[in-house]
């Protein structure tokens, strides 16, 4: 990640966004959910009870297990009695969602599961692949199953949000979208190459020195790579070329998005230092504009904060008893992650600013690219 680009969002584990975000993202391979753990005789305890259908210890355990083979690096928080209670409250959610899907919703959850699944599987070697089965207790064809499930209710979430709801996110966050072809040099609190530390005061009177060589007439490609340190756009003359404003820290998008077009700002702070930056273009965006995968983003964000308000709202109401066993011994204190998972629910992964910064997740995970 270079010093511009926008730190990842750290993320506390386990909110109902952060689980159908992480959840979301395996398969199935046939166009129909078959849930083969529904064709098998389950004489387990009912561990909850509510409006349409019932959950059983089995399932939830599977659930559990499921979310630790996804999420392993989360795995000590499903321990947690407020977060078993959370998994369970999920996938009453899920299976309540899928139960009332349309054909549509059915269709393309499996779709975007095939996709997903094709995915994980190329990405892991196969013996690797079985041998954390096997260790969960899970088989491939319960993940098929899981991910249908949850893809499908995400379809279900993206089919309440209209063309107008689009709209109105698009018309209160613009400024996300314009583009910018912008020059800077950054002056670090340390040198690119580590062995130089600055004060603040240091960086500022050196990126004010810059400035004055700049509107001195200077040529700032050659300034950039003489002086700054930013490893990403120094080489390229401090160059960043139609990025998206939304994929910098604020000080330097605020920057960008107020500065005079081909005039040099005053040196601009942020937690990486000073920036001396030359606004070269300027495209802002309307509705009309966005391409369908922007669109669909949208939805997709939109879809998710309604998964979000369905957890909180409705599925307390539907729930009419839980009877969950307590977990012997379990840990104390909930697990922090940087990054959200990606799945059909986020689209490009849960950047509430609608930007299109790619996905991140780890098996079900990826990191966010950087210019």
């Amino acid at each position: 990640m270079w010093p511009i680009k926008k730190a990842a969002r750290k993320t506390a584990v386990l909110t109902a966004g952060a689980v159908l975000s992480i959840s979301l993202l395996a398969a199935c391979t046939n166009g129909k959910a078959t849930d083969t753990t529904q064709q098998q005789k389950d004489n387990s305890p009912v561990v909850a009870q509510y409006d349409g259908g019932t959950i059983t210890e089995n399932e939830f355990n599977k659930e559990v297990s499921m979310m630790k083979f996804l999420t392993p690096q989360y795995a000590q928080a499903f321990d947690q009695d407020q977060y078993r209670d959370l998994l369970l409250q999920q996938e009453v959610a899920y299976k309540s969602l899928a139960d009332q899907a349309s054909q549509a919703a059915k269709e393309a959850g499996a779709k975007q599961a095939d996709e997903q699944i094709k995915q994980l599987t190329s990405s892991v070697d196969p013996e690797q692949l079985q041998e954390m089965l096997k260790t969960s207790n899970l088989t491939e064809q319960d993940v098929k199953d899981y991910m249908t499930r949850a893809l499908t209710a995400s379809e279900v979430m993206k089919e309440k949000v209209t063309d107008a709801d689009v709209q109105k996110y698009f018309d209160s966050h613009k400024d996300e979208y314009t583009t910018a072809n912008v020059r800077h040099v950054l002056i670090g609190l340390q040198s690119a190459d580590g062995k130089t530390k600055r004060t603040d005061a240091e960086a500022l009177k050196l990126a004010k020195e810059i400035k004055a060589k700049l509107d001195g007439g200077a040529d700032f490609a050659e300034i950039a790579k003489k002086y700054s340190d930013d490893p990403g756009s120094k080489d390229k003359g401090g160059l960043y070329e139609n990025q998206p404003v939304s994929n910098w820290v604020e000080q330097f998008k605020e920057a960008t998005l107020k500065q005079k077009i081909g005039v040099i700002g005053d040196p601009v702070k942020t937690d990486y230092g000073y920036h001396i930056i030359k606004v070269e273009s300027r495209t802002e965006k309307s509705f009309a504009d966005l391409t369908t995968e922007e669109k669909d983003t949208i939805k997709s964000q939109l879809a998710s904060q309604n998964f979000s308000n369905y957890m909180a709202t409705e599925i307390p109401k539907m729930i009419k008893s839980k009877n969950l066993p307590k977990v012997e011994g379990a840990a104390e204190g909930a697990t922090d992650g940087a990054g959200a998972g990606a799945g059909a629910s986020t689209g490009t992964g849960t950047d509430a600013t609608g930007g299109s910064n790619a996905t991140e997740g780890t098996a079900t995970e990826g990191s966010s690219s950087s210019k």
